[in-house]
């Protein structure tokens, strides 16, 4: 199997590290233009704050999990 019994570990390490970073991202460098009209000049705050603490708190998880064993 590909890398192993952990898979599953790997996957939630890497979207969580996404979630995280993107989200953090998205609060401190916001996109210099719109695309749309609809589109926010802005990500909501609150949101990406608590999605990126979602997503820190599975990747520090996976993370474990793997030092582990």
């Amino acid at each position: 199997m590909f890398l192993g019994q952990e898979l599953l570990a790997w996957l939630v390490l890497a979207l969580g590290a996404a979630m995280c970073v993107g989200n953090l991202l998205a609060i401190l460098r916001p996109p210099v233009t719109r695309r749309e009209a609809t589109d926010l000049e802005r990500a909501p705050v609150a949101r990406s704050i608590t999605m990126a603490t979602v997503g820190g708190l599975a990747a520090l998880w996976a993370l474990a999990s793997l030092i582990r064993g």
